[in-house]
């Protein structure tokens, strides 16, 4: 009988060496501007229970409504994979007592979220996102910090043209007050509108303007910013003056929404061209009745999460270079048995000095073994033979120059340190 051969499932991807030096590039450099921006990383499960989602991003979400990936327990509990970072993060915020330190809790993750949704360029139904999310304070200049970490990100990455999209949601009363301007504009156009539009304006008439089928229908539609009231005027003006004098440049959308319901009062978007008709590569915004909801203190909130597939594709058809992974420092070819010993040793000891360091274990011909240093873009290669070793010394070899010399084999690293 033939074996079963299993596949990767659909939506997912095996990310292989060669590729994979590229995700490490871009995570280092959000881990390193996030201890810039004094962001602590947190981890929380990949699952939660599917409760956290429903309160968290709200049930009448595409996410909560279709996309999330539920299952039983054998407790006969109710999880779900993660499809976003924020509820979690909540979750984690509440349950361990952050907001009793005194400072802001500023936190950033990085890992794989889950939705079973179409698959498409830049999107797939296990995804990565780097996100941050700042507890604790109202203050209109964490906003602008927020989204100026987000934009700085994707200037060190080297992605070109991107744009910052900035809308108010408002609070909960000048929501309500926008919804009714809102559903007085859709309802003479209710029959030409989408089923997903239809049962939103049921539900959720502020998600109808999120519609990606109907977008040509809104035009006309009465801007939230009019309906804000003074508190939600002012704070989106101060957002907007401490990016001002950052420098971050942002285009103001009314008819931003996100996809999420839990946001209050800023929300953005950061937008790049190079996947088609997709130019959302990431977004956010403030969520200050989350906290309380999921069961915590009356705590403000503001966040963003940042899809890095969509990156990585967005920067290769961009023709973005990442920096490239650094080379080998040696690679050692053995000449006989005994040499072969003293190159272990010494392959362990370069090791645990810091130094990259492989050897041939297939029992090639020293010519093969030298095609291999050069697959693996090798500094230098070190050859030891039964004369060199009963001299104590290995010969070195640069492989971008072809100069060969000897050095004493206690002195290696020393060589290695100075070339």
């Amino acid at each position: 009988m033939a074996k079963e051969r299993f596949e990767k499932p659909t939506g997912t991807q095996d990310v292989l060496p060669g590729a994979v030096e590229k995700w490490q590039v871009v995570e280092a450099k959000a881990r390193e501007l996030c201890r810039r921006f004094n962001y602590r990383e947190i981890r929380t499960p990949m699952f939660e229970h599917t409760g956290l989602f429903e309160r968290g991003v709200g049930e009448t979400t595409d996410i909560v409504e279709g996309e999330m990936y539920t299952f039983k327990d054998k407790g006969d509990r109710d999880l779900a994979l993660r499809p976003e970072g924020t509820a979690g993060v909540v979750r984690a915020y509440v349950q361990n007592k952050l907001y009793g330190e005194p400072d802001v809790s500023k936190l950033y993750y990085i890992g794989p979220m889950f939705r079973y949704e179409r698959p498409q360029a830049g999107r797939y139904r296990q995804f990565h996102q780097f996100g941050i999310e700042a507890f604790g304070a109202v203050d209109p200049a964490i906003d602008a910090e927020v989204i100026s970490l987000g934009y700085q990100f994707y200037i060190d990455l080297g992605l070109k043209d991107v744009r910052v999209e900035l809308n108010s949601v408002g609070n909960a009363p000048s929501r309500a007050a926008y919804r009714e301007k809102l559903l007085n504009f859709l309802r003479p156009m209710r029959e030409n509108l989408c089923s997903d539009c239809q049962r939103r304006m049921d539900r959720n008439p502020l998600r109808v303007l999120d519609c990606k089928v109907d977008q040509d229908k809104f035009g006309g539609a009465p801007s939230i910013l009019d309906s804000l009231d003074e508190e939600c005027t002012e704070h989106f003006a101060k957002v907007r003056g401490h990016l001002d004098v950052m420098g971050v440049e942002y285009s103001i959308n009314p008819r931003l929404v996100r996809g999420l319901d839990y946001y209050t009062h800023t929300a953005f978007e950061y937008k790049a061209a190079g996947i088609g008709s997709i130019d959302t590569v990431g977004g956010g915004g403030r969520y200050n009745g989350l906290v309380e909801e999921i069961g915590g203190p009356d705590q403000p909130g503001i966040g963003f999460g940042i899809g890095l597939e969509r990156i990585l594709l967005i920067l290769d058809n961009q023709g973005v270079e990442l920096e490239a992974a650094k080379p080998l420092d040696v690679y050692f070819i053995a000449l006989g048995e005994a040499a072969d010993l003293e190159i272990t040793k010494q392959l362990f000891h370069l090791r645990s000095l810091g130094f990259s360091a492989e050897r041939d274990y297939l029992g090639r011909k020293m010519k093969a073994q030298m095609k291999s240093a050069d697959r693996m873009a090798a500094r230098y290669t070190a050859i030891l033979g039964e004369d060199e070793l009963n001299s104590g010394v290995i010969a070195l070899k640069s492989m971008e120059t072809g100069e060969q010399r000897t050095v004493k084999l206690d002195e290696l690293a020393q060589a290695l340190i100075q070339n």
